[in-house]
């Protein structure tokens, strides 16, 4: 499992685009990891699954409530990473008011997750190989914070937990 420490995996992850911008044409683009993290501060959160209770209702309006204090202690981007595709994923940025905010990252194949070594099997209840929930600071692609939680629990992977955390790092 990756540790404080540790170097971001050099994965890739997917990223839907509404609009064409510099390197990044409309529909999904790649985001290789350790080159979108390299020179900045990351909040980092991951969830089981798009449109999931927990993740829809806590996870991602904590962060967004929390939004500007994150960049005033020294947060360049927050991103959100689930096993999800990358539509899905900008699906939920738009109906969580996320899009343009935090980076709605896909993480299809569950790649990052493997090589983060967090992650969920919830085959039993039909949800294949997912990822834990967990958040974590990441200044110039190393973990400086993880927050891993149990499973079912939401209580330390929260946008005031890693505000708090972003805080005291700056």
């Amino acid at each position: 499992m990756i540790q404080v420490g540790d170097t971001l995996p050099d994965v890739t992850l997917m990223e839907y685009c509404e609009t064409a911008g510099e390197g990044c044409s409309i529909g999904p683009n790649p985001v290789r990891v350790r080159d979108a993290a390299a020179g900045k501060t990351i909040a980092l959160f991951a969830v089981p699954g798009a449109y999931t209770p927990t993740c829809s209702a806590q996870h991602v309006p904590g962060y967004l409530k929390r939004l500007d204090e994150l960049r005033a202690a020294g947060v360049d981007e927050v991103w959100c990473v689930s096993v999800n595709d990358a539509f899905v994923m900008h699906a939920w940025g738009r109906d969580q008011g996320a899009n343009g905010k935090i980076r709605m990252l896909a993480d299809g194949s569950a790649d990052f997750a493997r090589a983060t070594g967090l992650t969920l099997d919830l085959t039993a209840r039909g949800l294949g190989l997912r990822s834990n929930r967990y958040s974590m600071l990441v200044k110039d692609g190393v973990v400086r914070t993880l927050n891993v939680e149990a499973p079912g629990a939401f209580e330390v992977s929260d946008a005031d937990t890693l505000l708090s955390q972003a805080r005291q790092l700056a």
